[in-house]
């Protein structure tokens, strides 16, 4: 049986399971995000107040993804999964015949993913996050969490992110301690 039969065959992974793997994660992501910004500010040089931005919004997204492209691509490359779905037994897995994610895959996922976040936060465009009332906070919240309820109400359990680039979350088989 090849490395691909092996990785259909392995079960779907449970939400709480994934969710999970993310927090690990985001331990990892929140220090890479940080160095990207302070490139930037060595690059721009310091704020004297809060009011004032000196790096310019598009270059800090924009770095952003790049990392997080680069953290989440170099993993799911290499093993199908970063430290923290090692550490929930969660792999990332290609829907069709290859053997390995592919870096338009990891890129596609990453953006993916980020949209519905990005467009919960398109209402604080126009509403002043202070005044706001609970309507708009729940709105946001929803907005943001399409990608990740859209699970919940296809036939196959695959995220939004999970159909647009042809992967999909598998469980590994717990380690055999020798």
């Amino acid at each position: 049986m090849s490395d691909i039969e092996d990785d259909k065959s392995l079960p779907r992974v449970p939400f709480w399971r994934h969710l999970l793997a993310m927090v690990y994660d985001l331990f990892l992501i929140i220090p890479l995000l940080m160095v990207t910004s302070a490139v930037l500010i060595a690059i721009h040089g310091p704020t004297e107040t809060a009011a004032v931005r000196t790096v310019p919004a598009w270059q800090q997204w924009s770095l952003a993804y790049v990392a997080l492209i680069g953290f989440y691509g170099t993993f799911w490359r290499q093993k199908g999964q970063t430290l923290g779905m090692q550490a929930w037994r969660v792999k990332l897995v290609p829907s069709g015949t290859s053997t390995t994610v592919t870096w338009g895959q990891a890129a596609g996922r990453v953006i993916v993913a980020s949209m519905p976040f990005i467009l919960g936060l398109m209402p604080y465009l126009v509403f002043d996050v202070n005044d706001a009332g609970a309507w708009i906070y729940i709105t946001t919240a929803v907005i943001a969490s399409c990608g990740f309820l859209w699970r919940f109400f296809n036939e196959d359990r695959l995220y939004l992110h999970d159909l647009v680039t042809g992967t999909e979350l598998r469980l590994t088989p717990p380690r055999r301690e020798s």
